[in-house]
């Protein structure tokens, strides 16, 4: 099903026209990609594999147009605006259809969009908030915590947060061959044993080593957060808004990292 952030209602009609006439959409294409090279240019530019993160492409179709348009209207607006530059600069340098009575017009109707979309800088990626194995519970959670973002509620959403990182670097662990984390295990605990593997198994350059090190204190205050001002309890004050949206910022820009690492890395 289309969500209420449309494609549609993103981009005017004349705006989106001119886009697809751009990036050659018509007939399902996207400039001279194939598929193959159609991921490869996202996981390039902006870290996104399209395979990986089949939730931010699907919906619409399969051709490489629907996936483009899916993207537009569920990635983050800043990922979106970058990845739609990046396209304008790989137009130019294949030269493609290229009509120079209409291409600054075409030009100027493009960028309009981009600056449009960037302008929507109140969103929160949570493209990193994924299932990642088969699991109605898991399923329902991941749907309660983009509920609440969408609804630009990240306090609401803080306590099941930090329910879904339990769960994802205890998988990350187990996948990994580590020690299983009990339940009495605490969240820094579970991320300080995947920050062990990352480093025994993995050559991080120094300044990752150090922000993947740093980052077990960071979950570990996560847990009065989540104790003390979310729902978890009949808390009297919440986390303030900006506070928590940092925290969800800083939260999956490692859940982020470890999927890209887990990903490229572990299955060299």
């Amino acid at each position: 099903m289309i969500g209420r952030n449309t494609y549609e209602k993103l981009i005017p009609r004349h705006e989106r026209e001119a886009l697809e006439q751009a990036l050659g959409m018509e007939g399902g294409y996207v400039l001279d990609f194939s598929d193959r090279t159609f991921n490869d240019f996202f996981y390039e530019t902006i870290a996104i594999d399209p395979e990986d993160q089949s939730q931010l492409f699907g919906g619409r179709g399969t051709s490489k147009a629907k996936r483009l348009r899916a993207f537009v209207e569920r990635a983050q607006p800043t990922l979106v605006a970058k990845i739609l530059r990046e396209l304008w600069e790989y137009r130019e340098a294949i030269e493609f259809a290229q009509d120079a009575r209409n291409e600054d017009k075409l030009k100027e109707s493009y960028f309009s969009t981009v600056a449009r979309i960037e302008g929507r800088t109140d969103a929160i990626d949570a493209s990193a908030i994924e299932t990642f194995e088969p699991n109605e519970t898991l399923e329902e959670l991941v749907a309660s915590i983009r509920r609440d973002l969408d609804a630009n509620k990240p306090q609401a959403a803080l306590d099941r947060l930090h329910t879904y990182c339990m769960k994802r670097f205890a998988s990350f662990v187990r996948k990994h061959g580590g020690e299983d984390c009990g339940k009495d295990d605490a969240l820094h605990a579970r991320v300080a044993k995947y920050v062990k593997i990352l480093r025994e198994e993995k050559n991080l350059n120094p300044i990752s080593e150090r922000i993947v090190k740093s980052s077990i204190s960071v979950f570990e205050a996560l847990n009065p957060i989540r104790n003390d001002q979310s729902f978890a309890h009949d808390n009297p004050d919440l986390v303030q808004m900006e506070e928590a949206r940092f925290v969800f910022d800083s939260v999956t820009a490692f859940l982020r990292f470890s999927k890209a690492i887990d990903g490229r890395f572990f299955e060299d």
